[in-house]
């Protein structure tokens, strides 16, 4: 058995990751000898960011992540850099705690750069400057629906990550704005969702693998003949499109979450030590238990007014959760609804600290991003909003009139293994990943009066362009 001469813990746990906000590469796969490149696609309003896109990993064509390097992410934040444009004036660089964007003056605006061929200027892709939703007006009688929140100029960080000039935060997208309306139906059935998980194949092939080993030996022979072992694991999205880079946002975190997790870097931050720092001396063999931890949204009920005409989110913030699950004879996996005491330690920790985190690591305030985006498109498709304001988005709802910009999906990523000197046990990261389950947040809503008066502040109808503070 292993650990009959040597004490050891080891931990493996499958990569994966991608967000604008921690700067995923996409690379090429080079032409062969005598073979002719493919002409470069035509341009389109995107060129300019996202020809290399996510979160701190690179994506081959074939969707295999690993982690980027140092000299990836220099390349990427001086490409974006050449291409970003400073907020064109004082009143959109300016930090407001309420900026409010017209979705009927903005499809218009994004229509006239479909038919003009121009590229998006960066006060669109990255809606005004906004960095969070907190109020959705509808507008009857401007036909009209209006996003309101936070807003201030932007800039890139050291990593190349788009964030508030002053707060830090992470920037509402436009090309996640409107993956999240485009989807909000399929969203609504079946969850926005994305998980990383080795094979059945994998596992069984790693339950033969150790139950060979006499001894531990060499530490890093070991690790490599379990990762060979275990094989890639696969990388699976529901809710939105794979090739979004919406969908990479949530793998991004999803891969962030583990690397810090299972110790393969520090995390950024102060008071968040690693899970395998926090297991104590027992614990139980490799057919035990499995740690899985997970990233979900969390809101305060939803504020409406009587009419349904205003609407506020409220308290929006990112929980991680942790359960077990059991690996049993055949290589299957079996959840018990339950988590370790490490396991449920470390998921705590990262949620008390997911604010501060956040601002060191943007990818976890892009996942916050795109929830909010994604409970917008839901009320606006649940609740008909639509009709209610007689409001059309011919552009921004149609894929063929803006289609968004398709990356390679990420479809599996190699397992890795992570080595401690502990106790005789082998301790295994079983996936993970983020669940936004929109149903659930919908339908916790509450009557509120005090949104009539700040609809009244929205001056709604009043501006001619589509934004304003």
């Amino acid at each position: 058995m292993v650990g009959r001469n040597r004490v050891w813990n080891v931990a493996w746990w499958w990569l994966a990751s991608l967000t604008m906000c921690a700067a995923l590469v996409v690379t090429g796969a080079k032409a062969s000898a005598g073979e002719q490149p493919k002409p470069p696609p035509p341009p389109t309003p995107w060129d300019g960011w996202y020809n290399r896109a996510v979160g701190g990993v690179l994506i081959d064509q074939r969707g295999m992540l690993e982690n980027a390097t140092v000299d990836a992410l220099g390349e990427l934040r001086s490409a974006r850099a050449k291409s970003l444009q400073a907020a064109p004036s004082a009143e959109l660089k300016r930090f407001v705690q309420l900026r409010k964007i017209s979705l009927k003056k903005l499809d218009a605006q994004l229509q006239r750069h479909v038919q003009s061929g121009d590229k998006l200027p960066d006060e669109v892709r990255f809606l005004a400057g906004l960095q969070q939703i907190r109020y959705i007006f509808v507008d009857p009688k401007n036909h009209d629906i209006v996003l309101a929140g936070p807003a201030e100029g932007w800039k890139l960080d050291a990593k190349g990550n788009l964030v508030g000039a002053t707060t830090g935060r992470p920037v509402l997208l436009l090309d996640d704005l409107l993956v999240a309306l485009r989807s909000a139906e399929q969203a609504l059935r079946e969850t926005i969702s994305c998980s990383i998980d080795p094979t059945p194949e994998g596992l069984n092939r790693l339950r033969a693998h150790v139950a060979k080993l006499e001894r531990m030996g060499d530490p890093q022979q070991t690790a490599a003949g379990i990762e060979q072992a275990l094989g890639p694991q696969r990388i699976s999205i529901t809710g939105v499109p794979a090739e979004s880079h919406f969908a990479r946002t949530l793998v991004a975190a999803d891969y962030r979450m583990k690397r810090l997790g299972m110790n393969f870097e520090p995390a950024p931050i102060k008071g968040l030590p690693s899970y395998l720092h926090l297991l104590d001396a027992s614990g139980r063999g490799l057919s035990a238990m499995l740690p899985r931890w997970w990233l979900a949204p969390e809101y305060q009920a939803l504020l409406r007014d009587a009419e349904g005409l205003s609407w506020e989110l409220r308290g929006s913030s990112v929980k991680v959760l942790a359960e077990e699950d059991f690996l049993g004879p055949a290589g299957q996996r079996a959840g018990t609804a339950k988590a370790g005491r490490a396991a449920a330690q470390w998921a705590d920790n990262m949620t008390r600290h997911y604010e501060q985190l956040a601002l060191a690591d943007p990818v976890f305030g892009q996942v916050r991003n795109c929830a909010d985006l994604a409970v917008v498109g839901a009320l606006i498709a649940h609740e008909n909003l639509l009709a209610k304001a007689g409001c059309e988005l011919p552009t921004m709802l149609d894929p063929a009139a803006l289609p968004t910009p398709r990356l390679p999906a990420p479809q599996q990523v190699p397992s890795q293994v992570s080595m401690l000197k502990k106790n005789d046990r082998w301790v295994i990261s079983a996936s993970g990943g983020v669940k936004i389950d929109l149903r659930t947040i919908i339908q916790k809503v509450e009557l509120a009066e005090k949104l009539e008066t700040v609809r009244k502040e929205a001056e709604l109808g009043v501006h001619d362009d589509w934004w304003w503070n």
